[in-house]
């Protein structure tokens, strides 16, 4: 929102400088963004009438003018603009004047010419330009003599505030005028508006088809209007003043009675319209030109001004091309409604273009404003372009209602820590337009209809706080006991997950859980994700039901940064469909590791990271639970080179290097390799049990097995492990070999088996006896004793 300090003065009567009105703003929660002067610095530029025009003898395109500013006598100066003309009202720099820039004017010659000053343009004043070429054309009235800047008020100061989507309230001057006369406890002078009395009987009927999307419809033609006349000076000032260029007199009087009241408003061309306006739904695959110059196709959730021949306007958004006002315009139909917020958010999305109405009406408008903002369009389209005005026509739907909220002078004590008089109480909540009736224990409001945000007490507690002021609410410091919850042992915190990650040279990233539905085509094989109604842009449109996607673009990042060793991890949600169509979330660990396998260094040759490096970084995460790696497929990984991550029978993640054809269309040089677990595996930890140390010693017997090439040492594993010995203590694998002296499509596996009693010395027999079952348990996967 911006505007001019001057314009909201003329309804808020407070004495306060532009900073201090500014901070006041912002510590009641409306940020001033930006503060700056309605005009640069200039002096010396006075209102003056050029007399007579001649051309230069030397110079076709300068002329000699000879010019009234005010000082008793006629000014010579020379002027190159093609639109000076004798008798017209312009800016006049004087000598010693300073123009924008720190430009300095001088009597001077041209051409051989004195020139005793200069006739300035828009431009090199800093000011609007009008579109005009040449002079800044001031209106045949302007005094001659007067100081430019006074004349103009170029003193002003311009605010942008950044209103926060509940207080729709204070988009407009009245709004801000009745916002500021609470805080600075001074006079709110809201606008004086009679009702403009009808001309003759002429009405523009209206029939409201969707009362629950349109609360009130109110119509007014007038006829006779001159659409060509020009826009008074101070209305096209303040317009502009509050970032809105002039276009013509009956669109700057909606644009005008907009900001002044937060009402939108429309004007139809009445020529153009066919028999009555209908406020209906839109017809899906019915078409509109829009004064935007888009056409769009309407869909059926879109509200649409229709009259007999179709769809004049998309309601609250924007007008259609084919009913607009233009020069010609003779007769007008005035439109000022009420729409329901539902109805228009979301439409300048999905559409692809919004305005300044459809702005104010997803927030919600005043409805109780409708009226009179039809009065005050009536008013100034009377004054301006003149005119007859017909009957006003109103249509009602379904209003909001407004419910009474109460509040307690005691909870407003406990809720700011600070007392507020019952008083003081009051006195805030009338200034804010509320009118507030006393209770027993505190105040009833019945919610006005221009504040959509107050529904709860704490509403109300949150607006007597801002308007008595946070700074005045005493500081004090958190005090209490508070009661440190024990985590439980078989669950793993949050934070020793990521400094285990950070310690193993992992760097943690954070994304977007939005992500591209090409990558979950890619990387998931997810042709039906769930769907983002209104993504924030394209490549966010769906959500992420894994992490490979952001993990691979930035590495891409980094790699285009020169980055050749990388090592990334996120802990983040992703999200799935359940078979009846409901969604669910879960948490997952995702990482990857690129490059080399260790920073370069004297002491190891460097080689580049494998899949048995990542696999010992997921395995260190799952330390102690038992994890098994077994080969599987993944439309992300290499075939062969990926496996399902089993805990407990039970699958919690998956590894494996990056498919050859994701390198290439996604322009990777080499093969990164990825890891994802679930959080939930990651974080649960079995309980710390126990053990005593044996004294005895231990018993170490190394097994060489022949087995098929088909079959993995993890079946070979498991086999071993079946056997049923409280001895063994360890089984794992030392060597693999394949070549000379065994058998084709064969290997050998070599196996370390550990025993060892707590109780006593193991005999040789004790040890044959479980090796024997050892070996037994092998030939059940096909593998023999080599």
């Amino acid at each position: 929102m911006q505007f001019p300090l001057s314009w909201l003065k003329t309804q808020a009567n407070f004495n306060l400088s532009p900073d201090q009105l500014a901070h006041l703003l912002t510590m009641a929660g409306l940020e001033v963004e930006e503060i700056s002067p309605a005009a640069p610095a200039f002096s010396g530029v006075m209102v003056a009438e050029v007399k007579s025009v001649e051309k230069h003898p030397d110079a076709d395109r300068l002329n000699i003018t000879r010019v009234d500013a005010g000082t008793g006598e006629l000014l010579q100066i020379v002027c190159g603009a093609p639109n000076v003309r004798a008798g017209m009202k312009v800016p006049c720099a004087l000598a010693g004047a300073v123009l924008p820039g720190d430009f300095k004017i001088k009597p001077t010659k041209m051409r051989g010419q004195a020139s005793n000053g200069m006739l300035c343009s828009a431009k090199e004043l800093g000011l609007p330009e009008t579109g005009a070429d040449g002079l800044l054309e001031l209106p045949a009235d302007a005094p001659v003599g007067a100081k430019l800047r006074d004349y103009l008020d170029l003193d002003d100061t311009v605010f942008t505030l950044k209103i926060t989507p509940n207080r729709a309230d204070c988009l407009s001057i009245k709004g801000l005028a009745r916002e500021v006369a609470a805080l600075a406890q001074c006079a709110f002078a809201a606008p004086d508006i009679p009702a403009v009395p009808a001309a003759n009987a002429a009405a523009v009927p209206v029939r409201i088809d969707v009362p629950a999307d349109c609360g009130r419809f109110i119509s007014r033609p007038i006829r006779g209007v001159n659409a060509r006349a020009a826009s008074p000076a101070w209305l096209v000032r303040r317009l502009e003043r509050c970032g809105v260029r002039s276009i013509s007199a009956l669109v700057d009087i909606g644009n005008y009675v907009m900001l002044e009241l937060g009402q939108p408003m429309h004007v139809f061309d009445a020529d153009k319209l066919s028999g009555s306006l209908n406020v209906r739904r839109a017809r899906n695959g019915e078409t509109l030109a829009c004064l935007n110059g888009k056409t769009v196709i309407l869909q059926d959730d879109t509200l649409v001004v229709a009259d007999e021949a179709g769809a004049l306007s998309m309601a609250g958004l924007m007008g259609g091309e084919a009913s607009a006002v233009g020069d010609d315009t003779q007769n007008i139909v005035l439109e000022s409604a009420w729409f329901a917020p539902d109805i228009i958010a979301g439409k300048s999305r999905q559409y692809g273009f919004g305005s300044d109405s459809s702005f104010r009406f997803e927030r919600g408008v005043d409805f109780a404003g409708t009226r009179e903002a039809v009065e005050r369009a009536t008013a100034l389209v009377l004054e301006i372009c003149g005119g007859e005005a017909g009957q006003v026509f109103e249509a009602t739907g379904e209003l909001p209602e407004r419910a009474a909220v109460s509040v307690r002078t005691a909870r407003v004590e406990k809720v700011l820590g600070v007392a507020v008089s019952a008083e003081r109480i009051g006195r805030i909540l009338a200034d804010l337009g509320l009118q507030p009736q006393a209770t027993a224990d505190g105040f009833s409001v019945c919610v006005p209809p221009f504040r959509f945000d107050l529904a709860l007490e704490a509403d109300l507690i949150e607006e007597i706080a801002r308007v008595y002021g946070y700074e005045n609410i005493p500081d004090d410091a958190p005090h209490g006991r508070l009661a440190m919850l024990e985590l439980p042992e078989n669950r793993r915190p949050r934070f020793d997950i990521y400094r285990h990650m950070a310690g193993r040279g992992f760097r943690e990233i954070v994304s977007y859980a939005f992500t591209d539905e090409a990558w979950e085509r890619d990387f998931a094989a997810n042709h039906d994700p769930i769907r983002v109604q209104n993504p924030l842009a394209a490549q966010y449109g769906v959500m992420r039901s894994t992490l490979i996607g952001s993990l691979i673009q930035v590495l891409k990042h980094n790699l285009n940064r020169k980055h050749s060793r990388v090592r990334l991890f996120e802990i983040a949600r992703v999200f799935a469909k359940n078979a009846d169509g409901s969604f669910r979330q879960h948490e997952r660990v995702g990482a990857l590791a690129y490059g080399a396998a260790l920073p370069e260094q004297w002491g190891e040759t460097a080689r580049p990271v494998d899949f048995y490096d990542l696999k010992a970084d997921a395995e260190s995460l799952l330390a102690g639970r038992g994890a098994e790696f077994v080969a599987a497929a993944h439309p992300a990984l290499h075939p062969g080179r990926s496996a399902n991550i089993v805990v407990g029978g039970e699958t919690v993640g998956f590894i494996g290097e990056l498919h050859p054809k994701w390198l290439q269309q996604y322009d990777l040089p080499n093969a990164p390799l990825l890891f994802e677990l679930d959080m939930a595996a990651v974080s649960a930890r079995d309980k710390t049990v126990y053990r005593p140390v044996s004294k005895f010693q231990a018993v170490r017997r190394d097994l060489a097995f022949v087995l098929p090439e088909s079959t993995a040492y993890a079946e070979l594993e498991q086999a071993l492990c079946s056997v049923n010995s409280p001895l063994i203590r360890e089984i794992a694998l030392f060597d693999l070999y394949r070549g000379a002296g065994l058998p084709e499509n064969m290997k050998s596996m070599a196996v370390k088996i550990l025993l060892q009693d707590d109780h006593a010395t193991l005999t040789d027999e004790a040890v044959e006896a479980v090796v024997a079952q050892v070996l037994a348990a092998a030939e059940t996967v096909g593998a023999r004793l080599r």
